[in-house]
């Protein structure tokens, strides 16, 4: 089999575009203790054939080849004895369809018509793949767990490229950021204390938590959806408002919470287990435009502090960056949320950065720059220039995290495959001689 073939991924979006299909069943392939399906394969080809424009026998081939690695992995998983409990199961299928239903605004009279099917059936369709999904990629990780790279074959791996073979890396730069959140005034804060209070008072009085929700909540999300947050497990929310949530019975509505967000009334739906289905209600205060002329000239004056040399920049971001800003837990470097790394091409940063930098060296600091949040915030960060490369082809010496990382996937990789192929020749594998135009798969055909 290709070594290509053996990425770990089960195509589930193909069950949402493809369900309405109508495919006589039947059972073409046998792995261990597990089954492959037509219908299985039919509908991640045809996901994959519309993803990729590619429609040929030998590509349906390797989709099959792809199909058969998967139900080896979650085979040996079962042998190994790797658990996944219904509990986690049902929380990730709750999450899938309430990601779809947030696609259709909540409407799931919508979903049905367009599924031709209502949620719980879909569930109830997807509860069998979904395990096996979760059993190989815990499989897989138990696998992949120890592997590590050693700078001695870092440097194996790189001398194995041929020269004229290297990428070649345009300019990139890592970005250092302060985030200020402008404070609530405490007269605003008073306004939206007593509109939560009002409304929990209309709730225990008999409203409708939906209603009220939909036409209050300054949540955009799930106000839409009546207030609704669907499953999530412990650990999902801020402390303070999930400590209020696990201590509420079924159907229960909580005193109202102050979070960083504002204020919440929340009600408990459902419980299984850690999992927890929630809807809730936010008022959140205003924040005036005197707040937000505060923030930029408190803001003004930590960069001050920071020129003079009264605080280190790495320090300025432990006391004042936003609890909610995912730099302050990386010493203000921001990641590149397409990579996983620090470093971006400037084409990748948001616009007022990328015309902000253009401006500044090496390790200077911006004047104060607005921003929205993806929540429409108003908020205000510093940024530094911390490294910046110009365009080159791959070397140790600049980009040697780079090229790590690409030996450890290798690596794993390379391990996989072989994995793969030492189960394959101890396992019970016996493939319909209807696919017999599978080169790859002779030694199976039945």
């Amino acid at each position: 089999m290709q070594k290509s073939i053996f990425i770990l991924t089960f195509i589930f979006t193909s069950q949402f575009l493809f369900g309405q299909s109508i495919v006589l069943d039947k059972v073409i392939a046998k792995v261990g203790s597990e089954i492959v399906l037509l219908s299985e394969v039919e509908e991640q080809y045809a996901y994959a054939a519309q993803q990729t424009g590619t429609d040929s026998p030998e590509f349906k081939c390797q989709i099959l080849e792809s199909v058969i690695g998967q139900k080896l992995i979650v085979h040996q998983a079962k042998l190994d004895s790797i658990l996944v409990s219904s509990e986690e199961v049902e929380s990730q299928l709750d999450q899938r369809i309430e990601s779809v239903l947030r696609q259709m605004n909540g409407d799931e009279a919508f979903f049905e018509d367009y599924y031709k099917m209502t949620t719980e059936d879909m569930k109830d369709n997807l509860r069998d793949q979904q395990k096996q999904q979760m059993l190989a990629e815990r499989m897989q990780a138990t696998l992949m767990s120890d592997i590590t790279v050693t700078p001695t074959e870092v440097i194996a791996f790189y001398e194995s490229i041929p020269q004229d073979s290297l990428p070649y890396l345009n300019s990139e730069v890592e970005i250092g950021e302060i985030v200020y959140e402008p404070n609530v005034n405490e007269e605003e804060r008073e306004i939206a204390l007593k509109k939560a209070q009002d409304l929990r008072k209309q709730l225990m009085d008999g409203a409708d938590f939906a209603s009220l929700a939909t036409e209050h909540s300054d949540d955009p999300g799930s106000g839409a959806q009546g207030g609704k947050l669907g499953f999530a497990k412990r650990g999902s929310y801020v402390p303070d408002f999930e400590a209020a949530a696990f201590s509420l019975g079924k159907d229960e509505i909580s005193e109202v919470v102050e979070t960083e967000f504002g204020f919440h009334i929340i009600q408990m739906l459902e419980r299984r287990g850690n999992n927890i289905s929630l809807r809730h209600i936010l008022i959140k205060p205003t924040i005036t435009q005197a707040d937000l002329d505060q923030a930029k000239i408190e803001l003004d004056s930590i960069r001050s502090n920071i020129i003079a040399g009264k605080i280190s920049f790495g320090r300025a971001v432990s006391m004042f960056s936003s609890e909610s800003a995912q730099s302050k837990n990386n010493s203000g470097r921001m990641l590149n949320p397409a990579t996983g790394n620090t470093f971006f091409e400037t084409k990748d940063l948001p616009t007022n950065i990328y015309f902000e930098i253009e401006n500044l060296k090496l390790l200077e600091i911006s004047e104060p720059l607005e921003f929205k949040t993806p929540r429409g915030e108003t908020q205000y960060r510093l940024v530094q220039l911390q490294s910046q490369s110009k365009p080159h082809r791959a070397s140790l010496e600049e980009d040697y995290s780079k090229i790590q990382n690409y030996a450890k996937e290798n690596k794993k990789q390379e391990f996989f495959y072989n994995w793969i192929n030492s189960k394959m020749k101890d396992t019970f594998i016996e493939v319909s001689a209807e696919y017999n135009g599978c080169p790859s798969l002779d030694a199976y055909y039945k």
